[in-house]
């Protein structure tokens, strides 16, 4: 399956934190976009992997994604080191994307800036016609480097290289994120409080996200970083 976008992120719901907006934006344009998460997010403190994965499919199918699954490294020990890249870079050559959405390299959660560095080299090394791998059907893959990859902000309040106004797809992006009912605020949870799970931490993203978008004079905006330096055609597609 070739997809023009591949969103990559560490834990289960990261994508729907941080971009779902966006992804939902590209595929009413008439974009493919396709997610993997790293890990099954079993060290969180409420929920199950189990129920993560039934609460991904479920965010998958909200976001509208090609297909969604999930690399089973481990939550908060995962590394990037030449196993976890080559356990990556078949998904990468699978879907042969054009832009790769990822975690940011600099946030309060460790494994959002470890799973940025395993993805950006992972990116380049499968570039590389001279590393072998192989798909699920064991044949021969090509090799395939995105051209570019965009880091999605989450926690750490960092000034964005560019914004994308996501007004028209707020409503989607919340239900997104809600199909995580073991995660985000639920009065009806009788599990442990978590760094998430308060409706102060609901009413943070959509501060956040006003933020982003007043950035561009838009009511909801989510913001990107990016290493690689952008260029434009024609000034007049700026907004």
């Amino acid at each position: 399956m070739i997809v023009d976008v591949l969103a990559i992120a560490a834990h289960p719901d990261d994508i729907e934190m941080t971009c779902a907006g966006t992804v939902l934006s590209l595929i009413e344009k008439g974009r493919t976009v396709a997610g993997v998460d790293l890990t099954q997010g079993e060290l969180g403190t409420r929920g199950t992997p189990q129920i993560r994965l039934q609460e991904a499919a479920e965010g998958a199918r909200l976001m509208k994604l090609s297909a969604r699954e999930n690399m089973g490294f481990r939550d908060g020990f995962f590394r990037n080191d030449e196993e976890h890249q080559m356990a990556l870079i078949p998904i990468i050559r699978h879907y042969r994307p054009k832009i790769v959405l990822t975690n940011t390299p600099d946030d309060r959660h460790p494994d959002h800036g470890r799973a940025a560095q395993l993805v950006v080299e992972a990116c380049f090394y499968a570039g590389l016609r001279q590393i072998k791998t192989v798909d699920k059907d064991g044949q021969p893959q090509e090799a395939h480097r995105p051209d570019f990859i965009y880091h999605f902000i989450q926690d750490r309040s960092l000034r964005p290289d560019f914004v994308v106004d996501i007004s028209t797809y707020w409503d989607q992006k919340i239900a997104a994120i809600k199909a995580y009912k073991s995660q985000f605020f639920n009065p009806d949870s009788n599990e442990p409080q978590s760094y998430i799970s308060g409706e102060p931490f609901m009413k943070f993203l959509e501060a956040r996200t006003r933020e982003h978008g007043h950035m561009i004079g838009a009511e909801f905006g989510e913001g990107f970083v990016t290493k690689r330096m952008l260029g434009v055609q024609d000034l007049f597609a700026l907004v």
